[in-house]
Order: C-alpha cells, then sequence, then structure tokens
C-alpha cells in the first residue's frame, strides 16, 4: 500500500509540476541573466515544491506555487551567496527617470528589448515579468511576492514607463516616432 501511494504521489507531482518546467526556466534565466544559475535555482524549486507537495491541494493553481516557491528560492539564493541589498530609489529620483513616456514601437529585436528589461531596477523587472510575461494576475503577482496588490500596480506601472523610456532610443533609430499626445505634459 505504502508503495501505491508513493507511486501515485510521483505521478501527481509529474502531471501538476513538470508541465510548468519551461515558464520556470525562462523566468529564472531573465531573472539572473546565468543560464546555469537559473537551471539551480529551477532544480532547488522543484525540490522545494517536492519536498512540499504533501501541502499542495491538487485542483489549485500549481503554476503560481511553482512560481512562489521559485521566487523564495531565487530571493534566499541572492542573500545568502551575494548578501543581496534592495535599495529603494527615493521617489523623487524615480519621478525624474519617468517623467518622459515615449512609446513602445512594436518593431523591435528581441536582443533590443531584452536589454531593455535587464535595466529595469529588480523590483520593477520581477513585477513586469510575472505580470506582462507569464500572466499572472495582480493578486497572484502579489502573493508571490509578498508585496500588497497596490505595490504590484505601482511597480508594474513604473516598470512599463521605465521600459518605454529605454526602448524609445531603439525606436528613433528605427524611424519610429512618439505617438501625439504621449510626451511630457500629456
Amino acid at each position: 500500500m505504502l508503495f501505491g501511494q508513493k507511486t501515485e504521489k510521483i505521478a501527481d507531482f509529474e502531471a501538476a509540476a513538470l508541465p510548468h518546467l519551461d515558464d520556470l526556466f525562462r523566468t529564472a534565466l531573465r531573472l539572473t541573466g546565468d543560464r546555469t544559475e537559473a537551471e539551480d535555482l529551477v532544480q532547488e524549486a522543484y525540490l522545494q515544491a517536492w519536498k512540499s507537495f504533501h501541502r499542495f491541494e491538487l485542483g489549485t493553481n500549481c503554476r503560481a506555487w511553482l512560481f512562489k516557491i521559485l521566487f523564495h528560492v531565487t530571493h534566499h539564493y541572492r542573500r545568502k551567496i551575494f548578501n543581496f541589498k534592495t535599495v529603494k530609489e527615493s521617489e523623487e529620483v524615480l519621478e525624474e527617470t519617468v517623467a518622459y513616456e515615449p512609446q513602445v514601437p512594436e518593431e523591435l529585436s528581441d536582443e533590443e528589448v531584452l536589454a531593455a528589461f535587464r535595466k529595469l531596477p529588480e523590483p520593477y523587472r520581477e513585477v513586469v515579468l510575472l505580470a506582462d510575461v507569464q500572466e499572472f494576475s495582480y493578486k497572484e503577482v502579489a502573493d508571490t511576492l509578498h508585496i500588497p496588490v497596490g505595490t504590484v500596480m505601482s511597480r508594474l506601472s513604473r516598470g512599463r514607463k521605465l521600459l518605454r523610456t529605454e526602448l524609445a532610443g531603439y525606436a528613433a533609430g528605427y524611424g519610429i516616432r512618439q505617438a501625439e499626445g504621449r510626451g511630457q505634459g500629456a
């Protein structure tokens, strides 16, 4: 009986968790910029998920649960290895950075978009990644990152503005100009 329960647990875990492996890896890669680190983080996230799978309720959002574990593992890894410290920017500095909102062109290459994405401060990059790339709801992003929904909305807005600003230079290089009514004072 014990062997049958273990086999069933393995099958349940594989069915619920493994379909999300590629999404987790892509996200970890975007967070770290390093393939080996991303693989290690995803492996650790799946190990943690396996260890706590008995607490997971089948039929609930396994994808969100796995992303929450991945972000926990990522933050723990950074704190442990790099003594990672988050520096909060003052509102004034942030406002100066995002005062101009140029249009994001549709003809940019992936490399340009990824380079602009990597320049985002980490708190904004995490929220943009989860909300815009992985298409999580604000509530799911808030739960995953352990922040209030209002903070998710604020960081998402600011992160998008920073991306628009960063990508405006690339757009100008393609001859794409800013849409009317979207500049300063608009």
